[in-house]
């Protein structure tokens, strides 16, 4: 049932009105520019013949190259999506305009049969509604059938084609001018490192954070235990030490208590014993504001990726609490092929900030794992926390 539903949504997106359309008008833009670069090709060929030898008529010619490759890859960019930014050299330029010609006619071969298709439907039912059918055509109920179903196969297969000319556009636009291997190392190693240096000031500042905790909290309540315990060890009065020893053990279970929510959030023990599942049924106990969570997850993932799956959530819910006025928090856990999805939606007045404290250490978690987060928390809410995280 959810391969039927999963389907059935792809083929919505596949036809989807006004994508068709967009993508219709760049692979019809795309058929524009490959008769262009058709025609650049045969005069720079014949311009190189001739005029090859002066070194300026050779920069202009590749220029050209140069401007039209990024024209095209802007289209693609625009109107197919998906077409990262490269260097653009002489070479390549020339090569990507050279192999978009072939690509180019086929997308215009697509458009033309498509249209052609259209017209003869179109003067057809035209012809049936003013009693001159075209090539003596009937409108009887059999034919009216027949064309029907006819049409909407001919329009199912234009459009796949539409959509497999415009996937192709995007695959070569991407090989062709999309970043060199070197440059995407180079810039892999350059987000690796920026996360690398956010992990360690993430580290140090939870260091700091847990080291006030301690000072603030746990330190002066055992300080406040022995001074108890000494009053009471130096008391000569029965009822008077009986009293302080009371004092004595009810600041004990505050030091226990405290030094519990301590550890909880640095690293919750109920991920270990009990996975995620666990680990959010005690945050949504443990949340002021009521917590809905729904989980699909049916094998449990990388513990890397469930201890960053809960600090979202964890964060999210406290955010919520503290800043959003919500009335209630929705939670949701799902394992998509190989991405853990997360999502955290409330009911408050938005406005949540991406950069500050608590939003930028998830997002530095996220990162360091390959994942993403995104924040849509519009003035009034609702705000809504999505992060994905790779799990394979």
């Amino acid at each position: 049932m959810k391969m039927l539903h999963a389907w059935l949504r792809a083929l919505y997106r596949i036809c989807e009105p006004i994508r068709v359309f967009t993508l219709a008008a760049g692979v019809a833009l795309g058929a524009a520019t490959a008769l262009v670069g058709l025609l650049y090709l045969a005069v720079a060929a014949l311009a190189y013949a001739v005029l090859g030898f002066v070194p300026r008529v050779r920069q202009r010619i590749t220029g050209v190259a140069r401007r039209l490759a990024e024209y095209d890859r802007r289209r693609v960019e625009r109107f197919l999506g998906g077409a990262p930014a490269g260097v653009v050299t002489d070479a390549r330029a020339v090569g990507y305009l050279a192999v978009r010609v072939p690509l180019g006619a086929l997308g215009g071969t697509v458009l033309l049969l498509l249209l052609y298709g259209a017209l003869t439907g179109f003067a057809v039912v035209v012809g049936w509604i003013v009693g001159r059918p075209v090539d003596d055509i009937e409108a009887t109920p059999f034919i009216v059938v027949y064309f029907a179903i006819l049409g909407v196969v001919l329009l199912f297969l234009a459009v796949q084609g539409i959509v497999g000319v415009a996937a192709l556009d995007r695959r070569l636009t991407r090989a062709l001018l999309g970043p060199t291997e070197k440059a995407h190392y180079e810039q892999r190693i350059a987000v690796l490192s920026a996360a690398r240096a956010e992990i360690v000031a993430a580290v140090d500042a939870e260091r700091r954070r847990i080291e006030r905790d301690l000072h603030d909290g746990v330190q002066q309540r055992l300080v406040a235990l022995g001074m108890l315990l000494g009053r009471a060890r130096r008391a000569t009065d029965p009822v008077k030490a009986d009293d302080l020893l009371r004092q004595a053990h009810e600041e004990s279970a505050g030091v226990l208590a405290e030094l519990r929510e301590v550890a909880w959030r640095v690293y919750p023990s109920a991920l270990d014993d009990g996975g995620l599942p666990a680990a959010l049924e005690i945050v949504a106990e443990r949340s002021p504001v009521p917590v809905r969570v729904a989980l699909d997850v049916p094998v449990r993932p990388d513990p890397a990726v469930e201890t960053v799956a809960y600090f979202v959530v964890c964060e999210a819910v406290t955010n919520a609490a503290k800043h959003s006025r919500a009335s209630r928090v929705e939670v949701g856990v799902a394992c998509l092929g190989d991405v853990v999805h997360v999502r955290i939606q409330d009911d408050g007045v938005g406005g949540a900030d991406p950069t500050g404290g608590g939003l930028a250490g998830l997002h530095r978690r996220v990162t360091a794992l390959d994942g993403q987060l995104h924040v849509h928390s519009p003035v009034g809410g609702p705000t809504t926390i999505t992060a994905e995280l790779p799990c394979a």
